[in-house]
């Protein structure tokens, strides 16, 4: 049953599924042909679906019941998982909403398709109804056991998980360097570089003062303010629209929620979390690692969260393990 809050959380889950002939022409459409997948940011993985976000909405539903609304975040897609949570859940379902990206970009249509995960998120805001208090979760991302609102926000500030670091010196040295040398033996090639998870928190710290040390999130519901992004962007609306004004994410964007998380700590926020999440990647990792990892993720009960990221890279074999493991977690047995 949920629970009735005085401040509401609702999470949001960006979503797309990269096999559809009509997103995946569309994209293609924004390469060069010699560009094809080996654009940065463009790489077929970043737009693949195996239905995760079923799970994902079910452990949701399941191990956090006090959520208002769940907003899922596509372009003019629908991940048809209405079934599986009438199955199980028939009392929510007037509570999950699909937002197409036309929404949150209204008035930006210029930046429109996008298929950059950054763009996106940079204007998630800009949800239709959407509480001030919202947790930002991929789609590869699950609820292992049973959560309560305070694991996400603490005295209406949202807790912020992650881990200071010193800033990412030596990979921004190592691809300058790379640079340089890829312009003298090749005058005439021009690349982009790769972007870069730690790169784009970095570029978010930077510009706000943060000199010697940054915050770093990792693959973990990330709780948020929109009212922290709102007044931000509504002050600065040229950083927003050079930020989204990139098709395939970009090495000199700047990270949503790290931009968040540092306009948080500006403001006094003191909640700081370790992420609590096991990071599962089974892509040639042995036929034992899905195993260990489920194992480990159940027996320590400090961990809530765990991602299973590139899941279409892994076997079949492996991709069946996770999904079985799942719905064991879930206690389910799904269409």
């Amino acid at each position: 049953m949920k629970i009735k809050e005085k401040n509401p959380i609702d999470i949001v889950i960006a979503w797309v599924d990269g096999d559809d002939p009509v997103l995946r022409k569309k994209r293609m459409s924004y390469l060069n042909p010699n560009q094809s997948e080996n654009y940065p940011g463009a790489a077929q993985t970043r737009f693949h679906s195996l239905n995760e976000v079923e799970y994902c909405v079910l452990s949701i539903l399941k191990f956090a019941p006090f959520v208002r609304k769940i907003f899922i975040v596509t372009d003019q897609q629908d991940p048809k998982i209405n079934q599986a949570v009438k199955l199980h859940f028939p009392e929510r379902l007037k509570d999950i909403r699909l937002v197409d990206h036309t929404e949150i970009f209204e008035g930006y249509e210029q930046f429109l398709p996008t298929f950059n995960s950054i763009c996106i998120s940079n204007m998630l805001w800009r949800i239709k109804g959407l509480s001030d208090q919202f947790v930002y979760f991929n789609d590869d991302i699950f609820l292992l056991r049973s959560v309560s609102p305070t694991d996400w926000f603490v005295n209406d500030k949202p807790v912020l998980r992650g881990k200071w670091r010193f800033p990412p010196y030596e990979r921004l040295l190592w691809d300058g360097l790379k640079e340089s040398v890829q312009r003298l033996l090749f005058a005439k090639s021009k690349s982009e570089r790769s972007s870069s998870f730690q790169v784009n928190q970095w570029n978010a710290a930077k510009p706000l003062g943060f000199l010697f040390r940054y915050f770093r999130s990792g693959h973990t519901p990330l709780a948020m303010r929109k009212t922290t992004l709102e007044n931000y962007f509504n002050t600065y609306p040229e950083r927003l629209k050079e930020n989204i004004a990139f098709r395939f994410r970009n090495y000199y964007q700047f990270n949503t929620v790290a931009l968040a998380n540092h306009l948080e700590i500006q403001s006094g926020n003191k909640n700081l979390k370790t992420s609590q999440a096991i990071y599962l990647q089974p892509h040639n990792r042995g036929a034992e690692y899905v195993n260990r990892k489920f194992n480990r993720a159940i027996r320590d009960e400090s961990l809530l969260f765990i991602c299973a990221q590139s899941l279409d890279l892994a076997s079949l074999e492996d991709q069946e393990r996770v999904i079985q493991k799942m719905k064991s977690i879930l206690e389910i047995e799904t269409e």
